[in-house]
């Protein structure tokens, strides 16, 4: 029998958002049987497959307990279960920080808590969440509309980002380069989401703008830092890293900084990027099943 590829997804997408339409036949071409399956329906055989890659499970945010306790069910899935739980929680931000890479300052607010309030634009927005639902742009002057937020948030039970917006946003938008095991695959860019971005008809993410990009010298070097820093942190090879998503943005004094570090399951721009980083992605799954 051919071995078994199963990509995760939810129940709202059961088979994603489209973004994998071109790598179930890349994986077919090398001769895996692939499929969806979604990720909390009891009979979705993801114990006995060869390989289980998560692609669309974006309702975890809710249920990120009983989500990972599934991840840690699953033998063979990719990224591995402790990338999942370390990742699904963007207090990671601190932690690369503290590894010397350069993020996008951000203040960690437990519930109950109250951040130093930055004087220009900022975002409030949950600590675990995915598709930037619960992310929100306010001014300097918006103070009372920002505790509202942060008192949502903290009632729910997250704990919560505040970070200064990044005004480069406006113009050039998130550069975000694609790593499949561990090495540079592709880049696009994503449009600015905050402040009246719509979100899909699933209620799952904030729609996007992509576009193909070509992310220059300086930004793949400092994506090149950031999983060398990452897969410190993680006390493992880059290369373990099936697929690894760098969004970056510039800072004021132009330079590169970190915005987020997707290792969960970020969409990866390959129905963008074209048959060929789907083909890459196909021969990594080959190369570890």
């Amino acid at each position: 029998m051919p071995p078994r590829v199963l990509l995760a997804a939810c129940e709202a997408l059961p088979r994603g958002d489209g973004d994998e339409d071109i790598l179930l036949p890349a994986l077919s071409r090398l001769g895996f049987d692939a499929d969806w399956i979604v990720w909390d329906d009891p009979g979705n055989a993801a114990a006995e497959a060869d390989l289980v890659m998560l692609r669309a499970t974006w309702d975890y945010s809710a249920r990120r307990a009983e989500f990972l306790r599934w991840c840690e069910s699953v033998p063979r899935l990719r990224n591995f279960a402790n990338v999942v739980r370390w990742n699904t929680d963007k207090a990671y931000l601190l932690e690369l920080a503290g590894a010397g890479l350069s993020v996008v300052p951000t203040q960690l607010v437990a519930p109950g808590g109250q951040p130093e309030w930055p004087e220009d634009d900022f975002v409030v927005k949950p600590s675990v969440g995915a598709g930037s639902r619960g992310a929100k742009r306010f001014s300097a002057g918006a103070m009372a509309d920002a505790r509202e937020h942060l008192a949502a948030l903290h009632d729910g039970g997250y704990s919560v980002l505040v970070q200064p917006y990044q005004s480069d946003v406006d113009t050039h938008g998130e550069t975000a380069m694609v790593f499949i095991g561990g090495r540079y695959s592709h880049a696009f860019t994503k449009g600015a989401m905050l402040g009246g971005s719509a979100v899909d008809a699933s209620g799952l993410f904030v729609s996007e703008r992509l576009e193909v990009a070509d992310p220059g010298a300086a930004l793949r070097s400092f994506a090149e830092d950031a999983m060398d820093a990452a897969a410190s942190v993680l006390g493992m090879p880059r290369t373990d890293l099936l697929y690894a998503r760098v969004d970056v943005v510039r800072g004021a004094d132009g330079a590169p900084t970190l915005l987020e570090f997707e290792l969960a399951e970020p969409s990866l721009g390959l129905k963008l990027a074209g048959e060929r980083a789907a083909d890459r992605l196909a021969a990594a799954v080959g190369a570890v099943v």
